[in-house]
């Protein structure tokens, strides 16, 4: 499992430069131009009866730095779920992990309509692992499914059970449109204080896979192997999972369900380091964040001047992706 290939350093020495670069970008560019110069000030001497200053420090910034930490933590979630099921198409979106989330969401939404925000993020995280449990649940008792396709249509019925119910619910009570912000994934209504209150879960949910990355190394390779190597299968399992339902539990809190990165990512890291989830878990983080951010500057100018949601411009690169693993690989794991 050792790295000789020196680009992930580079990668890793060069992020912070490119998440800087993408940042500025997107805090610059949008249906209204914004001054370099004004961004400065907005940090540094903040006028609050600047309108510019309030759409910086209040949508652009939170926008910016939102896109970042989803993308991370979208990625690092579809590696470790990769990476334990030994399964090319595992990622949230295709598993029903996110669409627990939204299913959570709602029904926060319609019983708790002045939920705060923490108590938001702590239904998603509920949610997460609603969804993690029906389908791993399914998987265990229709025997023989566990072809990388099979875990994926397990997944995608699951979802489209909940969002069924969660859509159910939302009409009913007539609250469609507030509802649809958790479907649709709109980065600009990012709430700066659900970010300050997401960041503690998704660095526990980072060091926790980190922790583990190790074990999932070894387990990977297969369970028998990891058995014979002293893995403890079921506990490291439980603990990856239990990561992944953290650090995508607050990306559908902060802004809603957004597919295919922890499809698309995890892959590309894989490509770049070998087997060795020391270096895939981080290399994701930085990847999947960067990618976010600029299919969100992309979704600015695809249809200008109007905004494309971001589902579209990650569906664009997602689904050709998708397609190809159905193709190449979608009969067996990724061992």
């Amino acid at each position: 499992m050792r790295m000789t290939n020196r680009l992930p350093v580079v990668l890793l020495a060069m992020a912070p430069v490119i998440a800087l670069l993408l940042a500025v970008m997107s805090v610059l560019y949008g249906a209204k131009s914004i001054q370099a110069s004004d961004v400065w000030q907005a940090i540094a001497h903040f006028d609050p009866g600047n309108v510019d200053h309030q759409v910086i420090r209040h949508s652009r910034l939170p926008r910016a730095l939102g896109a970042l930490l989803l993308g991370a933590c979208l990625a690092v979630s579809g590696a470790v779920m990769q990476g334990i099921t030994r399964n090319d198409l595992a990622s949230p979106s295709l598993l029903g992990v996110l669409d627990g989330s939204v299913f959570a969401v709602t029904v926060c939404m319609v019983y708790f309509p002045h939920i705060s925000g923490l108590g938001l993020i702590g239904a998603s995280l509920i949610g997460s692992a609603l969804g993690t449990l029906l389908v791993f649940g399914l998987l265990w008792l229709i025997p023989g499914s566990g072809s990388p396709v099979t875990l994926a249509i397990l997944g995608t019925l699951t979802g489209m059970f909940l969002n069924g119910v969660a859509d159910a619910l939302s009409l009913y009570y007539h609250i469609p449109q507030k509802i649809s912000y958790w479907y649709n994934s709109r980065l600009y209504q990012m709430d700066p204080e659900l970010i300050r209150l997401a960041l503690p879960f998704a660095v526990m949910g980072l060091i926790l896979v980190l922790f583990l990355s190790k074990r999932i190394s070894i387990l990977s390779l297969g369970e028998e192997q990891a058995l014979g190597l002293g893995v403890r299968v079921g506990p490291v399992k439980v603990l990856a999972m239990l990561g992944v339902t953290l650090l995508s539990g607050i990306t559908v809190a902060l802004a809603g369900k957004i597919a295919f990165i922890g499809l698309i990512v995890p892959h590309i890291a894989r490509k770049l380091t070998g087997s060795d989830y020391r270096w895939i878990i981080p290399i994701s983080a930085v990847l999947g964040g960067l990618f976010l951010a600029f299919c969100d500057i992309l979704a600015r100018f695809v249809n200008a001047p109007f905004e494309t949601p971001i589902g579209v411009v990650t569906a664009l690169f997602g689904v050709p992706f998708f397609l190809y693993l159905i193709r190449r690989k979608g009969g067996s794991g990724n061992g």
